[in-house]
């Protein structure tokens, strides 16, 4: 079974900064693209930034410039560096992962997410 666990997420006030991380645990073949999408209150989950196995990101723009994603293969952690915060970055953060469960073939490739971190940023 596989799992992928949030933590770093809390309460930072705007100008500040936060890391978070995500573990992917379980019977892993392979992680393919990783990526972490936020939801803020009444608003649609979005997509804040992406990376793939080879260390290629893409970013939202309201985030470009503030924020970095960076995966440890070795370890099946994902990583966002967050900084300059602001109000509107509130949100619960998700982290995704598009993988190969162990005992299927590489072309057998599925959609895993976290259970979510807080957020919020207020002074």
């Amino acid at each position: 079974q596989v799992q992928l666990v949030e933590s770093g997420g809390g309460l930072v006030q705007p100008g500040g900064s936060l890391r978070l991380s995500c573990a992917a645990s379980g019977s892993i073949f392979s992680i393919d693209t990783m990526g972490w999408y936020r939801q803020a209150p009444g608003k649609q989950r979005e997509l804040v930034a992406t990376i793939n196995s080879g260390g290629k990101s893409d970013y939202a723009d309201s985030v470009k410039g503030r924020f970095t994603i960076s995966r440890d293969n070795a370890k099946n952690t994902m990583y966002l560096q967050m900084n300059s915060l602001r109000p509107e970055d509130t949100a619960v953060y998700y982290c995704e992962a598009i993988l190969t469960p162990m005992g299927w073939g590489s072309q057998y490739k599925y959609q895993y997410w976290g259970q979510g971190t807080q957020v919020t940023v207020s002074s």
